[in-house]
C-alpha cells in the first residue's frame, strides 16, 4: 500500500521533483486561494511589473472560493473548483515562481508542458468533499481583492490537507493513466 507523503509549503524544486502522478500528499503550512477573477488581476499585475499580494516563490494556489465560516469554524466548505478555468493564467504564475496548484479536472496540454518546464505540480482535491476539507484549515484570512467576495485571495494555514498528484514534472497524467487502465476490455474478465 502506498504511504502518504507529508510536505510543508513553500515547496522546493526537490519537493515537487520527487512526486509522481498518483502519490497521496498531505500538505502543511500556508496555501493561497484564487479563482478566475483573482488570477486575472494577478496576471495583469505581472504584465505591468506591479507587486503581487504575496510572494509566489514556491507557493501553492488552491482553486477555491470558500464558503463563509459557520459559528465556531475558521472557514466554511472549501471544495475545489474546475482547474481548466485558470489555464489561461497559469503559465504566467508558474513563470513567476508558483510551484503547485490544487483543483479538480484536467489541465490543457499547454499547462502540462509548463508544469514540466517550470518544475511544478498539479494536485487534485476531492470534489464534493468541501466540508471535510475545511477541517484541515486551521486559520483563514483574506489578504487581497476583498471586493471579489468569496473569490478574494485567502491565506490558509493547513494541516495534513489531503491531495493527490495528477500532473508531475515528468509529464505523467493520473487522469489519462486511469482512463487507459480501465478502458482495457480484459480488465472486466
Amino acid at each position: 500500500m502506498q504511504s502518504e507523503i507529508k510536505l510543508t509549503t513553500p515547496l522546493s524544486s526537490e519537493d515537487v521533483e520527487r512526486l509522481k502522478a498518483g502519490d497521496k500528499v498531505l500538505l502543511n503550512g500556508v496555501i493561497y486561494t484564487a479563482r478566475d477573477a483573482a488570477h486575472k488581476r494577478m496576471v495583469e499585475a505581472l504584465k505591468v511589473k506591479k507587486p503581487l499580494p504575496f510572494d509566489l516563490q514556491g507557493q501553492v494556489i488552491y482553486y477555491v472560493g470558500p464558503a463563509p465560516a459557520p459559528p465556531g469554524r475558521v472557514i466554511g466548505s472549501c471544495g475545489p473548483t474546475t482547474s481548466s478555468r485558470m489555464d489561461p493564467y497559469t503559465i504566467f504564475l508558474l513563470e513567476a515562481g508558483m510551484k503547485g496548484m490544487i483543483g479538480k479536472g484536467f489541465r490543457s496540454d499547454r499547462v502540462k508542458d509548463a508544469i514540466r518546464k517550470y518544475r511544478a505540480i498539479y494536485f487534485a482535491a476531492i470534489g464534493g468533499a468541501g466540508a471535510l476539507l475545511s477541517q484541515h484549515v486551521k486559520k483563514a484570512e483574506v489578504i487581497a481583492y476583498e471586493d471579489l467576495g468569496t473569490e478574494a485571495i485567502h491565506k490558509l494555514e493547513v494541516k495534513d490537507f489531503p491531495v493527490i498528484v495528477v500532473n508531475d514534472v515528468n509529464g505523467n497524467d493520473l487522469y489519462q493513466e486511469g482512463a487507459k487502465r480501465y478502458s482495457r476490455v480484459d480488465f472486466l474478465f
